[in-house]
């Protein structure tokens, strides 16, 4: 079938998938309802990673690039997930890794390396989702299916960035932020809100692309 003649419902096989991988919500939308915006990488930019990983900005498109390649898919499917990482209040507004902050009182800095390791470990389980859901896509003709991920790459202790290799090219994917996606506003906009600051387990969310 060409691929103009599919509806959103005969796509829903893969909202069918997601939550067989334990995924909590999933929708289809059209990628008009794919919100990117140039200010988002700003926190990128902010991020002590940033240059680190060749699944990270300034190795990854443009927010203008990327603009172009999202106008040739027509749909893409939301997935949100539910860590079991739990978060009080105090590490919700804690500054990023005060697990290593010496001045930090000793039980922050205990909850705080709990949170982080059990998110970051998730993170993992749910970028193996995102490629059995892209590999799904792929096996049923949508060929050109791409997923992108919650987060930064985390397959390597530390990226093979001066080389410009990366070792992993059939699994890492690339971070949807890092391309300008406003998830926050995508998610809005589907109807599948997402919550800031972190209240709780977190509900990390990821994009397919399907063509």
């Amino acid at each position: 079938m060409p691929f103009q003649d599919v509806t959103p419902e005969e796509l829903e096989f893969l909202v069918k998938k997601a939550l067989e991988l334990e995924a909590v919500d999933a929708k289809i939308i059209p990628t008009y309802q794919v919100f990117v915006e140039k200010r988002v990488v700003l926190k990128c930019r902010g991020c002590m990673g940033y240059g680190k990983k060749l699944t990270c900005p300034p190795h990854v498109p443009t927010v203008d690039e990327f603009r172009e390649i999202l106008k040739e898919y027509r749909y893409a499917l939301l997935v949100k997930f539910r860590s079991p990482a739990v978060a009080d209040e105090e590490i919700a507004k804690a500054p990023y890794k005060t697990w290593l902050d010496p001045e930090a009182p000793a039980e922050t800095r205990e909850k705080a390396g709990k949170f982080w390791g059990d998110y970051f470990d998730y993170s993992k389980k749910t970028l193996l989702s995102m490629l059995e859901l892209e590999k799904a896509a792929f096996n049923e003709g949508f060929t050109f299916a791409v997923a992108f991920v919650n987060g930064s790459c985390r397959l390597c202790e530390k990226c093979n960035v001066e080389k410009g290799l990366c070792i992993h090219s059939n699994m890492a994917r690339i971070p949807e932020h890092a391309v300008g996606i406003n998830m926050k506003k995508t998610a809005e906009e589907a109807e599948m809100p997402l919550t800031f600051p972190i209240k709780g387990r977190p509900e990390p969310m990821s994009i397919l692309l399907i063509d």
